[in-house]
């Protein structure tokens, strides 16, 4: 019986390698429509940026019509230690938990649990009598705000919110002096939000903000689940997504990334910023920027978008509400950081190929984290590329606008 069972099992161990290595099929890229010789420049790109100590590490992912053509490994993942970035590496995504974030109002949108053009406050009581900041006076030039914040303005970062990290303002102090990252909990999160000034009159600017974050206390309360337990359930477990939570277990602590910095020249290891604590039970899972993950999981996750809602038989949004998330969301004359983006709603869209100085194509949706992790799909081309590094500040190397231009010089 036992000689009779080896085989099978043999079989679904191999199996279960397989989808743990490959988080996606595997293909040849000269079958796949890529130029291999051109392709390995994407693999010079990053290996010499770390050769140059302008990172220390590096996971890269690229795939087309749903089919992986290079997964590669670069430098270490603690310069510290030494120890290797890997496959499995698990990273702080930071912003890239937007998108999740928005997957999951957009779910509620299919469930006609709320509408998009509905005022939150409906269940954010908190954001009541919001003052928004005037013209460039002092702290106390303030005025009523005019618009009630919606659903669809905490998607496309129009409901006149902020971060931090930001400065130039008033509202700016503010938001230092609140502390938002160290929170007791969601509903100590969104009163201390409730205090603060607004940058903007609801409605009428892009201001890159804490939006994502007051939308996962919108989740929990509209679901009754904790808002990590509902991105759990109804996201990352359907699509076995096993890496990416709000916290690290104990038993993969060792695979987390360091945060790495240049200081004085060369690159050393860093603490985490913006509350993103991998501990269970530290913190608050912040929707904006508390995630962590592997390449390989956000791929499938990326995939999961660029497939209209659906992969490998799951299905977590319907194909319109895919389509609808990624038209241009904004205002007219209202862009995302550049006159070639808009924003859609859940991520950053390409609009203008000419004006964004690169090679890429409309429709394009893309976005990144603070420690320079990066996702792009483009519907045309049918292309998924992932780059994930763990250096802060953002991108020093300009290594982001430099992928892009490797990935698509690839291309057939």
């Amino acid at each position: 019986m036992m000689k009779q069972l080896t085989p099978l099992v043999c079989a679904a161990i191999f199996v279960f390698r397989c989808w743990a290595d490959d988080p996606l099929p595997r293909a040849n890229a000269a079958q796949n429509g890529w130029d291999p010789t051109r392709l390995q420049r994407v693999s010079e790109l990053v290996a010499g940026d770390v050769k140059a100590g302008k990172i220390a590490g590096a996971n890269v992912l690229l795939a087309r019509d749903g089919q992986v053509v290079m997964q590669q490994s670069f430098g270490t993942r603690d310069i510290d230690t030494g120890a290797p970035m890997q496959a499995d590496t698990i990273c702080r995504i930071y912003s890239m938990s937007k998108v999740v974030t928005a997957v999951a109002v957009l779910q509620l949108l299919e469930q006609n649990r709320l509408y998009l053009a509905e005022p939150v406050v409906r269940w954010l009581p908190e954001l009541k009598d919001l003052k928004v900041q005037a013209g460039s006076g002092g702290a106390n030039t303030l005025v009523p705000a005019t618009n009630a914040i919606t659903v669809k303005m905490l998607l496309n970062h129009t409901a006149g919110l902020s971060y931090d990290f930001f400065t130039g303002t008033p509202v700016h102090n503010e938001y230092e002096k609140a502390d938002l990252w160290n929170s007791k909990s969601l509903d100590d999160f969104i009163a201390r939000v409730g205090k603060l000034p607004l940058l903007a009159q609801p409605g009428t600017a892009y201001n890159y903000s804490i939006a994502d974050d007051v939308l996962g206390v919108l989740i929990q309360r509209i679901s009754g689940l904790p808002f990590e337990e509902f991105v759990a359930k109804n996201i990352t477990e359907p699509l076995r997504m096993v890496d990416t939570a709000f916290d690290v277990p104990a038993d993969k602590m060792s695979r987390l990334a360091k945060l790495h910095e240049i200081r004085d020249g060369k690159l050393q290891t860093t603490p985490a910023i913006l509350g993103a604590y991998a501990e269970p039970g530290r913190g608050i899972p912040c929707g904006g920027a508390g995630l962590f993950s592997t390449i390989g999981d956000y791929a499938r996750f990326a995939q999961c978008l660029l497939n209209g809602g659906e992969l490998e038989g799951v299905r977590i949004l319907g194909r319109k509400t895919v389509e609808l998330a990624r038209m241009n969301s904004l205002p007219d004359g209202v862009f995302a950081f550049s006159r070639a983006d808009g924003w859609g709603l859940f991520s950053a869209l390409r609009l203008n190929v000419a004006l964004s100085n690169e090679p890429g194509s409309v429709g394009t949706f893309f976005w990144s984290g603070a420690a320079t992790t990066h996702f792009f799909a483009d519907p045309q081309e049918q292309v998924v590329a992932l780059v994930f590094t763990q250096l802060v500040p953002f991108d020093q190397p300009a290594l982001i606008p430099r992928f892009h231009i490797a990935v698509y010089q690839a291309l057939e």
